[in-house]
């Protein structure tokens, strides 16, 4: 069944990182080695993406003892792979938290979003992590209808959060923004920004070995044993791991290894193609001030321009867990929608991953047992707010649990049928939303 695929296997090969720009433009490659044998720890921490590497970091920094076990290389997941976008708030608008959860909670999830994108700025500033970061997300609108709507959310962002660092803008306005006919206005923040997110991952990995921390690659996690009866027995396909916590931070590539976690979160894939490079009058002909963008479909296109200026285009949506055979060609469609003007250029790189979403858009926060922790589903908001989670992750851990509490309180509700249906759920939602992009509606 298409639901048996095993997402770590599937569309990658193992120990090696997608075939992306990003892998080839790495500052540095990683080289820690297989677990081997029996091992001993306070913590151990599962995945070596953005989440598990800021819980570990953050927890060597205590003093603890921590293992993190990453079954590829690190930032090999979605955290290697991602748009690198470093967005404020949280995926879902501040109007339908304060809707769903309350104003008091919705401006604590602020506040939380805010953290994450500071968190992000410190750690990069305080280990010397070279990954590109640029200020600026422009937000942009596909139809004049919600035109009026994004100067409203400005302005509510403004009156209500004190928020200064996010703009309205006008159809003529992005016209000279974007080198695209396709939009009509939208909002421009310069709080938020983008990374290169393999390098920013690789750089947290080098924190989190200089802090002490035991890193092991290629170390496939297959079982869990003794939750909440004491130490926990973490099985791995090259010896265990004995430990007083357990975090998991697999996101998208779960599985069923934890079939609580995994009946609340979702894989889906999504895909990028690189550009050749271009000159720096034609990059500015595209983004004129070197922001990342991101549109306003359900089915999102965001895209941005690299260091070297390319253009880094993700869009199209998929019905199954393989990726296409052709991705460049999968992709061309969407960036050429936005950018006929393009029809001409290479695509010099075209990859995918697999990333999480939840039933309301918003991550889980979670104790499957009471020495296990987790935090996931960050639903295409996950490169601040992962870096944030892993801190929590961290703060929970070590007695302090508040900043959890406050997305653990938002009650994340799993998929119908759990983990089994999430297949058949992955086609209808897709199909759906695609069908409303192209109607309009």
């Amino acid at each position: 069944m298409l639901t048996a695929l095993d997402l770590l296997t599937a569309n990658d090969t193992p120990g090696q990182h997608a075939p992306s720009y990003y892998a080839a433009t790495a500052n540095r490659t990683t080289a820690h080695p297989p677990l081997d044998g029996p091992r001993s720890c306070g913590v151990c921490v599962v995945g070596g993406g953005y989440t598990g590497l800021s819980a570990a970091l953050h927890l060597a920094e205590k003093g603890l003892d921590v293992v993190l076990l990453e079954a590829n290389r690190i930032g090999w997941g979605a955290s290697g792979r991602n748009g690198g976008q470093v967005g404020s708030g949280q995926r879902m608008e501040q109007t339908v938290l304060e809707q769903r959860h309350g104003l008091s909670h919705a401006k604590l999830l602020w506040g939380l979003a805010e953290d994450s994108k500071a968190l992000v700025r410190s750690l990069i500033a305080k280990h010397g992590i070279a990954c590109d970061y640029t200020p600026g997300i422009l937000h942009a609108d596909h139809r004049k209808s919600f035109v009026e709507e994004s100067r409203d959310y400005v302005e509510h962002l403004r009156l209500v959060y004190g928020y200064e660092d996010i703009r309205f803008v006008d159809g003529d306005e992005i016209g000279g923004q974007v080198g695209s006919p396709r939009y009509h206005g939208g909002s421009l923040d310069m709080g938020a920004g983008h990374l290169h997110p393999l390098n920013y991952a690789l750089g947290l990995g080098r924190a989190v070995e200089a802090a002490g921390a035991g890193l092991f690659e290629d170390t496939r996690v297959t079982g869990i044993e003794g939750e909440g009866t004491g130490r926990i027995t973490v099985k791995t396909d090259h010896g265990e791991v004995r430990a007083d916590h357990l975090i998991l931070a697999c996101n998208g590539y779960l599985g069923r290894l934890e079939r609580q976690t995994a009946a609340h979160v979702m894989p889906i894939n999504n895909f990028i193609v690189a550009t050749e490079p271009f000159s720096e009058d034609e990059a500015r002909g595209i983004i004129r001030n070197n922001v990342a963008v991101a549109d306003s479909k359900f089915v999102i296109n965001y895209f941005r321009l690299s260091a070297d200026r390319r253009l880094l285009f993700g869009g199209g949506e998929t019905y199954g867990y393989r990726f296409p055979q052709d991705i460049k060609a999968f992709v061309r469609g969407p960036m050429l929608e936005i950018f006929p003007q393009l029809a001409d250029a290479a695509i010099d790189y075209g990859w995918g991953g697999t990333l999480a979403i939840t039933p309301k858009r918003m991550p889980y926060f979670a104790r499957p047992a009471a020495n296990i922790l987790t935090a996931t589903g960050y639903s295409g908001h996950g490169v601040a707010m992962a870096t944030l989670g892993g801190q929590i992750l961290a703060e929970a851990v070590a007695g302090t649990a508040n900043r959890f509490e406050v997305f653990e309180k938002l009650d994340i509700p799993a998929f119908p049928g759990g983990d089994r249906l999430r297949f058949p759920l992955l086609v209808l939602a897709m199909t759906w939303f695609s069908l409303r992009d192209r109607l309009g509606i």
